[in-house]
Parts: C-alpha cells; sequence; structure tokens
C-alpha cells in the first residue's frame, strides 16, 4: 500500500532537493533514512524529515511495519517564488530569486521480498 507524506513550502530550491532525492528513490526506507543522516547537503535534513513523516503514517495510520517499507517515489516540485532586488551600479537592480520546494514522498510495502 501506498503511503505519502508532503512538506510544503521549504526554503530550498527544487534543483538541489533533487540532488539528494535522487539518491534515495528505490532504497529501503531505513536504508534511506541512515544514507540522508550522512549526506552534507542543507536539504537531506528537510528530507529525512518527509521520509520519517511517510514513515510514521504508514505504521500509524496503516498499520504497515516499517521496516518493510520502500521508497517508491520522491518528487521535488516548485513552489512560490520570492522576488528581491539587489542594488546594482548606475541605480540598477538585478532581480534575486528566492525559491521553495514542494517535496512528496511515497513509501510502498510492496518490493520487498
Amino acid at each position: 500500500m501506498e503511503v505519502r507524506a508532503v512538506a510544503r513550502h521549504q526554503r530550498v530550491s527544487p534543483r538541489k532537493v533533487r540532488l539528494v532525492l535522487d539518491v534515495i528513490k528505490g532504497m529501503p526506507a531505513n536504508q534511506a533514512l541512515t544514507t540522508l543522516q550522512f549526506m552534507p547537503q542543507p536539504s537531506a535534513q528537510i528530507v529525512w524529515k518527509t521520509l520519517r513523516s511517510a514513515m510514521a503514517n504508514a505504521e500509524n495510520n496503516f498499520n504497515l511495519n516499517p521496516d518493510g517499507l520502500v521508497v517508491k517515489s520522491a518528487i521535488a516540485g516548485d513552489a512560490r517564488t520570492l522576488r528581491r532586488f539587489k542594488a546594482r551600479s548606475r541605480g540598477r537592480a538585478a532581480p534575486r530569486l528566492k525559491r521553495y520546494s514542494h517535496i512528496e514522498i511515497v513509501v510502498d510495502d510492496e518490493g520487498v521480498f
């Protein structure tokens, strides 16, 4: 059974989160948690919390064993973008985009043999 967790409006760009998500796709959930703990990227902590939430949802809402879960899909989508401006020379301004992400992780109990 597929169980999902979504972290919305996270202050990290989707491009940087996808680097972390590509590593854990298809891994057993417990192994993915261990891998995320030792990754140097700051977005790994956000993904770790979202994966823990998906595992807790599976255990509490559907009575699934968290040891038998596999990361079926992990998606990072665009959220809102804050536009800020930085002063430049000759009275000009250059835009600075502060990107946000929606992170969705789906775990499944099938696929574990």
